[in-house]
């Protein structure tokens, strides 16, 4: 079993129903439920879209402010959907033991 397949079953084995799971590395969350990868795609198109409005007029873009608000407003947002339908963020570093340890 590679590496990738370890982690398809880590994120299939989902009793709980979690949008999001913990990252097999690291602190944070990965989508593993197909809500979790709509509020994603629909975060990284409004990020996108939004750059891209300022980016062909140049004198919006000179306020940096108009630019940054709505972005970390918007990241706000998606981390507290993270937060509230995913699990418990703590440090991993591989998957867990079986036995709880």
């Amino acid at each position: 079993m590679n590496v990738f397949d370890e982690y398809i079953a880590y994120l299939k084995d989902n009793p709980e129903g979690y949008w999001f799971k913990r990252k097999l590395y690291g602190w944070g969350w990965t989508p593993a439920r197909w809500q979790g990868w709509a509020i994603t795609f629909v975060y990284l198109v409004f990020v996108f879209w939004w750059v891209s409005i300022f980016a062909q007029n140049a004198q919006a873009a000179d306020n940096t402010l108009s630019v940054l608000l709505p972005i970390i407003g918007a990241t706000l947002l998606f981390l507290i959907i993270t937060w509230k339908t995913g699990e418990a963020p703590k440090w991993q570093w591989g998957k867990p033991r079986q036995n709880g340890e």
